[in-house]
């Protein structure tokens, strides 16, 4: 037993250093690659989460600035008349995404210079609208009635009929059997939200925009895809 213990502690020996080298070897090429892969790892799972984010900004942007539905109202004259209001003439015109006239132009005579353009406005889900979904990425909407505020709402001139299809939609292509189901039931999923989820509804609702009009100055109102009513002077 004593002449095989020098060889054994001399094996125990060996095997400590061979076993110091693989740990020095770990420690000093291994481990760095180990921790240099990881970050590397990381780096481009953060790079992967802001270029997803950059891209749904973007989108965002896009969205915003794109404009699904227009029209243009313009102050033809304006006056005072007996009573001490003012009397306005308008010419209210719908126009394609390309700023061109769809239907005929209507020529209403207002009483009043403070002027409502009421619409019936339907929404559908963020996921559809970011999507850019083929029938569902833009809000739609209908131009029901123009009045003002001398003027109850019901006693407004109608420019779109409720229960049908915008004359933009119908002249820009044939409309879906989808569409023509929103507008027909319009008020009935505007009070069934779990109906209209089915749908990829996210609203329906009337909404209107005013404005003081000024004589010889031209108004542009503006639905975006996110459902944005707006109307501004353009001159």
């Amino acid at each position: 037993m004593s002449a095989l213990r020098p060889a054994f502690l001399w094996a125990l020996m060996v095997v400590a250093a061979a076993a110091g080298g693989v740990y020095l070897t770990d420690q000093l090429f291994i481990a760095p690659g180990r921790v240099l892969q990881q970050q590397l790892a990381e780096r481009d799972a953060q790079i992967r989460v802001l270029t997803e984010r950059n891209q749904a900004l973007e989108a965002a942007v896009r969205l915003l600035r794109h404009t699904e539905r227009r029209a243009r109202l313009v102050v033809l004259d304006q006056a005072v008349v007996p009573g001490g209001h003012p009397r306005t003439r308008v010419r209210f015109t719908e126009l394609d995404g390309q700023g061109d006239p769809v239907g005929e132009p209507r020529e209403l005579v207002l009483e009043g210079d403070e002027v409502y353009v009421d619409a019936l406005v339907i929404k559908f889900d963020d996921t559809s609208v970011m999507g850019g979904d083929a029938l569902k990425g833009k809000a739609l909407l209908l131009f029901r009635r123009i009045f003002t505020d001398r003027r109850r709402p019901a006693e407004g001139d109608v420019l779109d009929r409720e229960g049908q299809m915008p004359q933009t939609y119908a002249a820009e292509r044939a409309p879906t059997a989808f569409e023509r189901e929103l507008w027909a039931r319009f008020w009935e999923l505007a009070n069934d939200p779990e109906e209209a989820r089915k749908r990829g509804v996210r609203a329906l609702h009337g909404e209107a925009v005013s404005t003081r009009l000024r004589k010889d100055r031209i108004y542009t109102i503006t639905l975006r895809s996110t459902g944005e009513l707006t109307i501004q002077p353009t001159r």
